[in-house]
């Protein structure tokens, strides 16, 4: 079962894609290369416990099990020593990546209180966006009861688009419910 996005992406977002940035070949249009997930936890320092709640919340989210990330330095400031899991993290691509972000357009963002739209100035300068959300239950999967604590997390979207223009077309054109 191929995504609907993906179908939408083919028939209509990159035929129109074409048009309007004049590409003569359908490889130069941009498309979605990945979406890493991103969730920093400064306080498994103290209690390492808290990552495997961490952990298990991104697998339920993402649908796939993260990568615990590890501090590269010690800092003697916050008691970080080198190789302590501070973090985990989680690649989508594919048909999981797709699924992602239509449950991200469609259902997990209208979820936040007086939602008007996401910045659309968070771009990187070379097509890549990044979305910080201040909690983990936006999304449907992740049950109420069972939070120990709330968690943001960073959502990076990684696209082929040389600019940003480029980029915020194609997602624009995805979903993205971007401020107007």
């Amino acid at each position: 079962m191929a995504a609907r996005m993906v179908e939408t992406y083919k028939e209509k977002i990159m035929p129109a894609m074409m048009q309007k940035f004049g590409y003569k070949s359908v490889m130069q249009a941009p498309k979605l290369d990945k979406i890493v997930i991103n969730m920093g936890l400064g306080e498994a320092v103290a209690n390492p416990k808290i990552l495997d709640s961490a952990v298990r919340e991104l697998e339920l989210i993402a649908g796939q099990k993260p990568v615990v990330t590890r501090a590269k330095k010690s800092i003697a400031g916050f008691r970080l020593r080198e190789g302590m899991p501070i973090g985990c993290k989680v690649t989508l691509r594919g048909e999981r990546m797709y699924h992602f972000l239509d449950k991200l357009f469609n259902i997990s963002l209208p979820r936040v209180r007086d939602f008007r739209g996401i910045s659309s100035k968070a771009f990187d300068g070379r097509g890549n966006y990044t979305l910080g959300l201040k909690e983990q239950l936006l999304f449907p999967e992740i049950e109420y009861d069972k939070v120990d604590a709330i968690r943001g997390m960073d959502i990076v979207i990684v696209t082929t688009a040389n600019t940003d223009e480029e980029a915020r077309e194609l997602l624009t054109q995805l979903g993205a419910p971007f401020v107007k």
